[in-house]
């Protein structure tokens, strides 16, 4: 199906796509665009890369430029907020979270909220029953995606845990690019509301 579309460039990441997939395409599509991003900060080198593809490198400055900024305003905004540790749910049945070594934990790490376990084997780690990480969290953020947490569940993890627990828009904490530039700005906005729950 993708080589009938006959596409001059294919955006893959390293994430979401095989590798057997990209190099069966690289075979018929010009230009592959590979992404890895796996800190916010790495958003103005795909912004160049991508103005390098396809050509459009003033668009792609100008939008470096706003992310910059709007990672400026974000550290100026978190200036004096406690930080606080939080498990970070992304799955149920098994519950999954992220590791400090995804996109996902360095974003939340920008709005002083530290991911837990501090330390797994693998980047989406599955969490038992009795891990540690439910005592060591002083918050629970559900995620949107790629599960679709729902109030529901903030509701029954409130009851289970008696600590606070917040639904979190995916967009937010995982999605890199222009989308990245709003989404951490919403993902602050959202943690000076919670910072007056925090007690150290």
């Amino acid at each position: 199906m993708l080589r009938a579309l006959a596409p001059t460039h294919l955006v893959v990441n390293v994430d979401e796509n095989r590798l057997e997939d990209v190099e069966a395409a690289r075979e018929f599509v010009p230009n592959v665009v590979v992404t890895h991003p796996v800190a916010p900060g790495d958003n103005v080198a795909l912004f160049a890369a991508f103005g390098e593809a396809f050509d459009c490198r003033a668009r792609a400055g100008a939008l470096a430029d706003e992310f910059q900024a709007a990672l400026a305003s974000v550290a100026d905004a978190m200036h004096g907020i406690a930080r606080e540790p939080v498990l970070y749910l992304i799955w149920r049945k098994p519950w999954m979270t992220v590791s400090r070594e995804t996109y996902v934990s360095a974003s939340l790490a920008l709005v002083g909220w530290d991911t837990v376990p501090a330390e797994a084997r693998v980047r989406y780690p599955r969490i038992e029953e009795d891990d540690a990480a439910w005592h060591e969290a002083r918050r629970i953020l559900l995620s949107s995606e790629p599960y679709a947490f729902r109030e529901r569940d903030a509701r029954e993890m409130r009851e289970r845990h008696g600590k606070p627990v917040a639904l979190v828009d995916g967009e937010w904490t995982s999605w890199y690019g222009v989308r990245a530039i709003d989404g951490l700005e919403a993902l602050a906005r959202m943690r000076l509301t919670t910072a007056r729950e925090f007690r150290p």
